[in-house]
């Protein structure tokens, strides 16, 4: 996957579209307690008003507006011989 995307300033520009009176700031940056997932609290300013959108970080460095899968419990069987 090209990274470069996938940066969170291209993120941004892609589902925030600030225009050029507008303006971006990061509300807040942290990681999810629970895996450890970053994210950023990412806020645009226009004429029209603030618009905020979260994104998180995935395990191949590109950031997105969902986060990473994380695999919950499962079961699984394995069949076999048994002597």
């Amino acid at each position: 996957m090209n990274t470069a995307a996938k940066s969170l300033h291209s993120q941004v520009e892609k589902w925030l579209a600030p225009g050029p009176q507008g303006q971006i700031r990061v509300v807040r940056f942290g990681h999810r307690r629970r895996d450890g997932t970053r994210y950023a609290h990412v806020e645009a300013s226009t004429t029209c008003g603030a618009r905020a959108i979260f994104f998180f970080r995935h395990h191949d460095g590109g950031w997105c507006v969902f986060p990473p899968y994380i695999g919950g419990p499962s079961m699984s069987a394995h069949l076999g011989v048994y002597c």
